[in-house]
């Protein structure tokens, strides 16, 4: 972490040290997440992203943008047990995410985009609905002690600016560490998987 944390550093100085233009602007858009590693038959879960970002020019081309998103993610299951009951699941994890992306802009509106994101879990609330005949139950956790509190990803994506101000982007986050919180010795692994559309507002 210490290696990723003064490479993100020594980015960031270079860029404001060569900054061309520099805007500041907001985004918000939708997550489509789901888990990787040793889980089955999970499906996709929507949620959202919404934050700020800071574009810095370090030439014609290229550009840093280091972001602060708050993000919900996580994934659904559903499945039925011997009993003959009926489970319907949802697991929803918030983080604030702080991606830095390089971006090349291979024509003058469309970029390309790829770098390394932290992720600061805040929240992780798991609901199940529980269907037996014709009687459903609801049961809610807080399971935040389940996971661990960083995440480390890379992201992969591209925008386009439609004017000077407003942009559109679409984002891969592939989740690099294991985010589930167990035992020592315990070789389960879970990790996050994020694709998200996004419009944002340059100032």
């Amino acid at each position: 972490m210490k290696k990723i944390t003064l490479t993100v550093a020594a980015v960031l100085a270079f860029a404001f040290s060569n900054a061309q233009t520099t805007k500041f602007g907001i985004k918000g858009g939708l997550n489509v997440s789901n888990f990787s590693g040793d889980v089955e038959d999970n499906s996709a879960l929507v949620g959202f992203n919404v934050g700020g970002f800071v574009e810095i020019k370090v030439s014609d081309k290229f550009a840093v943008q280091p972001e602060l998103l708050f993000s919900t993610q996580g994934a659904k299951n559903e499945f039925t047990e011997p009993g003959g009951y009926k489970v319907d699941s949802k697991l929803t994890l918030g983080y604030i995410n702080v991606p830095v992306m390089l971006k090349y802009y291979a024509a003058e509106k469309f970029s390309l985009e790829a770098g390394p994101q932290i992720g600061f879990l805040v929240s992780a609330k798991s609901k199940a609905d529980i269907t037996d005949g014709g009687t459903t139950v609801t049961v809610k956790e807080d399971s935040k002690d389940q996971f661990k509190s960083i995440d480390f990803g890379m992201n992969f994506g591209a925008g386009y600016d439609f004017t000077e101000n407003l942009s559109a982007g679409l984002r891969y986050n592939l989740g690099l560490s294991n985010i589930a919180d167990v035992e020592a010795g315990d070789d389960f692994k879970l990790k996050n998987s994020v694709f998200s559309v996004s419009l944002g507002y340059k100032f």
